[in-house]
C-alpha cells in the first residue's frame, strides 16, 4: 500500500509541474442528433442474463470520446427481466416508459422518463421492464485503481484539497 501511495504522490506531482497543454482533439469536438432519428440496432441480452420473458434491446450510439474512455448512446428495451453487468460507470436518464430496478445491496427503485441514475462499473442490476423503456446512456470507463489514487491526489493538490466539481 505504501508504495501506491509513494507513486501516486510522484505521478500528481509530476502531473502539477506539467503545464496544461491546449491540443485540439482530432475528430469532431461538436455532435447533436435528435434522439429518436437515431438507427437503433439489435444489440441482443446475453441469453444467460434473462430472468423472464423475451426482452429486446437496441442499441445507437450518439457518440464516443476521442480517448476511446466514454460514449453516449440510445438504448431501448421491450418487455422482460433481466440481469445486467455494467462493465463501466453509466448515468443514464430515462427519456420514455419505465424500469424497476434492483441493485445488488437490494435497493429497489423504479426509473421514469426523466429520471437520472448511476450504476458504478463491475456492478450487476435487476432490470424488469413491464412494456417499454428508452434511455440515453453516458458510459465511462473507470480507471485503474493506482491511476485513479494518482488522479484523485493530483486534483486535490492542484484545488487546495477543494473536491467540488468544477464547471
Amino acid at each position: 500500500m505504501a508504495w501506491k501511495l509513494m507513486l501516486a504522490s510522484a505521478v500528481a506531482m509530476a502531473a502539477r509541474s506539467v503545464p496544461y497543454a491546449v491540443v485540439k482533439p482530432a475528430g469532431k469536438s461538436f455532435v447533436a442528433h435528435a434522439s429518436d432519428l437515431l438507427p437503433l440496432e439489435s444489440t441482443p441480452i446475453n441469453p444467460d442474463w434473462i430472468i423472464s420473458g423475451n426482452p429486446q434491446a437496441r442499441t445507437a450510439e450518439h457518440s464516443r470520446g476521442h480517448d476511446e474512455a466514454s460514449l453516449t448512446a440510445i438504448w431501448d428495451c421491450t418487455s422482460g427481466e433481466f440481469r445486467w453487468y455494467f462493465g463501466w460507470d453509466e448515468t443514464v436518464m430515462i427519456l420514455e416508459g419505465e424500469v424497476h430496478i434492483t441493485a445488488e445491496d437490494g435497493t429497489e427503485r423504479t426509473l421514469c422518463a426523466g429520471d437520472v441514475a448511476f450504476f458504478a462499473g463491475g456492478t450487476w442490476a435487476s432490470w424488469r421492464v413491464d412494456n417499454y423503456v428508452r434511455k440515453v446512456a453516458f458510459l465511462r470507463k473507470p480507471f485503474p485503481k493506482p491511476l485513479a489514487i494518482a488522479y484523485r491526489l493530483r486534483n486535490m493538490l492542484r484545488n487546495g484539497g477543494n473536491q467540488g466539481i468544477a464547471a
